[in-house]
């Protein structure tokens, strides 16, 4: 008989586990990881347009940048990859990056997946779900952190320093500074060690006497704060 085990706890890690996984794949998806230094807002091309200067953005992949249309008088943004295969991506350093960085969302997302599941089987092959995530998470964050390490080691890059000025090399941002992106990868993986401490709670949680007290009273959905 499946019982619905419903705790505050365990809800809570499983909103955290899904938040988790799908802040460090739209950081990574993102071009805001490094904010480029300004570029003239005025181009040579358009006399009449008065636009404030900008700075282009540039991801572990992807890029915008500002693009002028000589028929408008208001320029589009484009954004998109930069690299076609991975092999292009600009920097040995970002090519790991992106490595350990996917190894690590594939984990969050698959035990994000696997969370919401956690509410009706708690156990497979007598080992607890709750303790086999927190593991898996503890790993994705090991990778993240691999990640996260490895790449301020290539903004000394040809892309990177076309972005932020001959004084960018590895470690150092030059007329750069960093974006959102990299922020929430930086606080995606703290949440994901908090996840994975967590975890432990949500099994007590799951497990303890009042809830083995209402399935022994036959109850198929159990709600407890």
């Amino acid at each position: 008989m499946c019982h619905v085990i419903v705790t505050c706890r365990s809800m809570l890690w499983t909103l955290l586990s899904i938040v988790v996984a799908f802040a460090e794949l739209i950081a990574f998806m993102s071009a805001d990881w490094l904010i480029g230094k300004a570029k003239p807002g005025r181009p040579e091309e358009l006399d009449d347009w008065t636009g404030e200067p900008y700075r282009p953005t540039l991801g572990i992949y992807g890029r915008c940048t500002r693009i002028p249309h000589m028929q408008s008088s208001m320029p589009d943004t484009l954004c998109g990859p930069y690299a076609e295969n991975f092999s292009e991506i600009a920097s040995g350093f970002w090519q790991a990056t992106a490595i350990f960085l996917a190894m690590g969302i594939m984990i969050l997302c698959a035990v994000a997946f696997v969370s919401v599941f956690t509410m009706c089987v708690q156990s497979i092959m007598k080992k607890s779900i709750f303790n086999v995530c927190g593991l898996l998470q503890g790993i994705a964050g090991l990778f993240l952190i691999l990640g996260l390490i490895l790449y301020p080691a290539g903004w000394g890059c040809q892309k990177a320093t076309s972005y932020c000025g001959p004084y960018a090399s590895a470690y150092k941002l030059g007329d750069c500074s960093l974006g959102w992106a990299f922020y929430t990868a930086i606080g995606g993986t703290v949440l994901t060690f908090i996840c994975a401490v967590f975890s432990a709670q949500a099994e007590i949680a799951t497990s303890s006497d009042k809830v083995q007290e209402e399935i022994e009273e036959g109850k198929s959905l159990i709600c407890l704060l």
